[in-house]
């Protein structure tokens, strides 16, 4: 698995979202937790690295922890912890530095996300408008908006919202334009499939098997 940097020619650079402190998994931070003897955090930089050109990591706490893997590791860009989109502010503070257009964001606890998931995300996004994943699952549409991709024009707005405490992804993206992009599959519950609990970690074990 991850030995350290190895990221493709991609256009856009992704952040891993690994915020969550696994409180239903013991408490321990979930991209430390092992799926198929492999940490979560490794499958999904394997994952992503391919599509991307760079990655960072927006993690709060002790930054050591994600060391290993050579990557910047972000803190929130907000004084106190908002949940995903101040990870997303971080992640855009920190690409507009290095001078990016836009960021691609995932969630650490998500290990089977698409292998074209930054390419289908890039095809839809335009200046008045931006990539977000969603599946149709039983008819209804499902909006996972941990995987985006989202423009660095939107810092301001976004400071602003969680100033306001405006924390619901999905609320922020919609009102910005963002573009749902519909990812399908035999089975797409298990596209954004996200592991909080131990009973959803032996699902995925599950399906590693099957795969």
């Amino acid at each position: 698995m991850s030995q350290g940097p190895r990221v493709s020619e991609g256009v856009f650079p992704g952040v891993i979202l690994a915020g969550g402190q696994g409180t239903r998994l013991g408490g321990v931070d979930k991209g430390m937790v092992e799926l198929g003897g492999t940490r979560l955090i490794e499958r999904i930089i394997d994952r992503l690295a391919p599509q991307c050109a760079t990655l960072a990591i927006s993690a709060n706490g002790d930054p050591k922890r994600y060391s290993e893997f050579g990557f910047p590791i972000l803190p929130d860009g907000t004084p106190v912890a908002q949940g995903p989109l101040a990870g997303v502010l971080a992640g855009l503070d920190w690409a507009a530095m290095k001078g990016f257009e836009a960021i691609v964001t995932v969630a650490t606890d998500t290990p089977f996300f698409p292998t074209d998931l930054v390419a289908r995300l890039a095809a839809v996004s335009h200046p008045e408008g931006f990539g977000i994943a969603v599946t149709k699952e039983d008819g209804d549409v499902r909006w996972h908006p941990t995987f985006g991709l989202w423009p660095v024009t939107l810092r301001h707005d976004l400071r602003v919202a969680l100033q306001r405490n405006q924390r619901r992804m999905q609320q922020f993206a919609e009102g910005k334009g963002a573009v749902p992009v519909l990812f399908e599959a035999e089975h797409p519950e298990e596209l954004f499939f996200n592991i909080n609990t131990a009973e959803d970690l032996a699902r995925a074990e599950a399906r590693l098997i099957r795969a």
